[in-house]
């Protein structure tokens, strides 16, 4: 096959606007700690962490060095019947971080996966103890679950259903959380939005405790706009699936490994669910790898129950990846040696005084916060939704700020190791930049 003179042709970006940006290409060419630099040689603040991933700062050199070591010595080993060390220490070291009693843990690739993964093994525990005809899952309207079947199935992203439909049948949804009328400014969690979850109860009275298997929800949405759970609602999801059997799924893809303050978002609000499904911080992101934590009756209903042989016919070929095992070693060394999660709990005031600094300014309908997470949320423009923020990103990085927008709303989540200067440099930036957008 003859090769194309353009050399962006040939690779079809994911979640990108491709004829735009081949037409105005924005590359990164190298990273180091807080900052990417361009292909033009220009310095970017990373106020995303990439894509709320990369928790402890670019190319961190204990992590490289666990990466570059593990594969001189074993570059791939199966997990089907076999295994190798680090799967298991990297397992050990991740369940002593996860809240009683969630210490079993089934690794996989990426977020999308640990998703599917924990309806799944959802649906497998109902199955072992007898509850066979509990196969209706429920998710949450703008809930973002990844982009397997299953995940876009119980996700509330209406573009992701429209476009590809749900393979999966026995699907509802709950109302999502986010109030502007009633919320708008708050810092912090906001007091209004309790009630929402009791719409559990409508979905149980509609189609009977008996058909319902499991519940997921993100404790904070990230990816949909940054929505911050109200005061007493985690906590009344958790009753009501307690009482009616129900296994409560916490998607902790972008909350877990520091983000709010703490190894996960279920220990910060202090509320736990039956099963953590992680990815991103959870190797930094210097290797593809996510995780499903599992409480010890889930697992052991399961595998205990079981009859002899495969307990469980699911796995990825990559599951435990030697060198991902390794980066996740290491990256959970760092976060403990520099203490990342207690630095990012201490530096949560001033960030949240700094963000909600750009209340007034032009453009800004709401400022929301929790943990080193941000949500700024403008007014869209008449019959261009989602235009104004994108053209603020374009300035941001065009003037060495990365930020991430989603519609209307930019998502600000930096790599822990950030300093105040950080903080005030990307607030800002923003808050001049929003005044030249019209």
């Amino acid at each position: 096959m003859k090769l194309e003179n353009d050399p962006l042709a040939a690779f079809w970006m994911p979640f990108t606007a491709n004829r735009a940006f081949k037409a105005a290409p924005r590359l990164l060419s190298s990273a180091k700690d807080m900052h990417y630099t361009s292909s033009d040689g220009r310095q970017v603040l990373d106020g995303t962490a990439g894509l709320w991933c990369v928790n402890a700062g670019h190319c961190r050199a204990p992590i490289v060095e666990a990466i570059r070591k593990t594969a001189g010595e074993m570059d791939f080993g199966p997990t089907f019947q076999l295994a190798h060390p680090l799967a298991f220490e990297l397992a050990t070291r991740l369940a002593a971080l996860m809240p009683e009693p969630l210490d079993r843990i089934f690794f996989t690739n990426s977020g999308s996966e640990s998703v599917d993964t924990a309806l799944k093994i959802a649906l497998a525990y109902q199955r072992a103890r007898g509850e066979g005809t509990r196969t209706r899952l429920i998710g949450r309207e703008r809930g973002y679950h990844g982009v397997g079947f299953g995940g876009i199935s119980v996700g509330g992203i209406v573009n992701n259903r429209r476009q590809f439909g749900t393979l999966l049948t026995g699907v509802d949804h709950l109302p999502h959380t986010h109030d502007l009328a009633a919320n708008a400014f708050t810092k912090g969690r906001p007091q209004h939005g309790a009630h929402l979850a009791d719409d559990l109860e409508r979905i149980v009275a509609l189609h009977g405790a008996e058909t319902i298997a499991a519940v997921i929800v993100e404790p904070m949405a990230g990816s949909t706009g940054v929505l911050i759970p109200p005061l007493g609602y985690l906590e009344r999801l958790r009753e009501i699936c307690t009482r009616h059997g129900i296994v409560l799924i916490f998607d902790e893809v972008i909350t877990a490994f520091g983000r709010l303050g703490g190894a996960t978002a279920a220990e910060v609000l202090g509320v736990t669910p039956d099963i953590i499904t992680m990815a991103k911080g959870l190797t930094n992101a210097a290797v593809p790898m996510g995780a499903v934590a599992v409480s010890r009756v889930i697992h052991d209903a399961v595998v205990e129950g079981g009859p002899d042989g495969i307990e469980l016919f699911h796995g990825y070929t990559y599951s435990g990846h030697p060198l991902a095992a390794a980066a996740g070693i290491a990256s959970l060394d760092l976060y403990r040696d520099e203490g990342l999660f207690e630095r990012a709990a201490d530096l949560s005031g001033y960030w949240q005084d700094a963000v909600h600094s750009l209340k007034g300014k032009p453009h800004v309908i709401d400022l929301r916060n929790l943990g080193i997470v941000a949500g700024i949320e403008l007014e869209p423009r008449a019959g261009a939704a989602g235009k104004r923020a994108m053209e603020l990103f374009h300035k941001c990085f065009d003037t060495g700020l990365l930020i991430r927008v989603t519609g209307d709303i930019v998502a600000l989540s930096p790599p822990l190791i950030l300093e105040k200067a950080h903080i005030d440099e990307m607030i800002g930036r923003i808050g001049d930049l929003l005044a030249t957008v019209d």
